[in-house]
């Protein structure tokens, strides 16, 4: 199938960064979310990352318009139905993709295609709760995604050849990398990134180390770009403790046990930089460590 027009559910940092790589693809992108205001921001949050990239020189200024010209927003999802691929990008909760997908079935071409950006829950699942299992996968973009080279295509049980063809070759149009994983639990990247931040939410819990130490001690003696407990900050701590709750539930392994600090955590509303707290306060000029 030749793909030419792609609908994007959700208008957050994954969504816009979603829609950004697929205009500058020279694809027509349609954003849809429930808020007008996140629409607003999401299209603002594009051009200034593609100016960034003008002014580095990996983009023209042509290119930057053409693209922005690509990109049309709605708050009504139906509006999405015309696409031939769509990418879900909503929060990670299984029920909300689920309404999405239920409410958007209705509306959508014989052979459009359905994916999840989902980063740990079941493609085979979601799928099943669809008209077109056959024509859904999993499509997982790392963040931030005009940055990120990687993206996981997660095959469910019933998602056909064709499907996983064409998605790949849309990978390949993005100047991206694709990597096959199974539909398991968090699939490759999470399955092995989030249990090795909860195991540096466990090390702070438990007092063998501060924030601060921690993070030094992972950049500066594993080359790490990013400590832990920073990185968690910028997934989200709330996306964290979902896939670790992910993989807890559907490993049934205790070695999957979210941290109860990260819990906390979470409770709190302190779910990192999205708040301004996190493992870091970032309310000041230079980010601190909140333990």
């Amino acid at each position: 199938m030749d793909i030419r027009s792609v609908g994007v559910v959700g208008a957050g940092q994954m969504g816009s960064g979603i829609a950004h790589v697929f205009a500058l693809a020279g694809y027509d992108v349609t954003m849809a979310d429930v808020n007008q205001d996140s629409l607003d921001r999401a299209l603002a949050q594009i051009d200034r990352n593609i100016e960034r990239q003008v002014a580095r020189g990996k983009v023209t200024a042509e290119a930057k318009a053409a693209a922005l010209a690509r990109i049309s927003r709605t708050m009504h999802l139906p509006d999405l139905g015309a696409s031939d691929l769509i990418i879900e990008a909503a929060t990670e909760r299984e029920s909300v993709k689920d309404q999405i997908f239920r409410d958007l079935v209705p509306h959508l071409k014989p052979e459009t295609i359905l994916t999840s950006n989902t980063s740990s829950i079941s493609i085979t699942r979601l799928a099943s709760r669809t008209d077109r299992p056959e024509k859904f996968m999993g499509f997982h973009f790392m963040n931030p995604v005009p940055v990120m080279q990687l993206v996981e295509l997660i095959r469910g049980i019933a998602t056909d050849a064709e499907t996983f063809q064409t998605c790949l070759l849309v990978v390949e149009k993005l100047g991206k990398t694709a990597a096959s994983a199974e539909d398991f639990p968090a699939f490759i990247v999470n399955r092995i990134l989030m249990p090795m931040i909860n195991e540096a939410v466990y090390t702070l819990y438990e007092g063998v180390g501060s924030v601060k130490s921690i993070d030094e001690s992972l950049k500066l003696g594993a080359n790490h770009p990013m400590g832990p407990l920073e990185l968690a900050d910028f997934i989200g701590l709330d996306t964290c403790l979902a896939i670790m709750n992910v993989l807890h539930d559907g490993l049934a392994d205790t070695k999957y046990r979210p941290c109860p600090l990260l819990t906390k955590y979470v409770e709190a509303g302190w779910l990192g930089r999205k708040t301004e707290r996190g493992f870091y306060d970032y309310r000041g000029p230079v980010p601190v460590p909140t333990r």
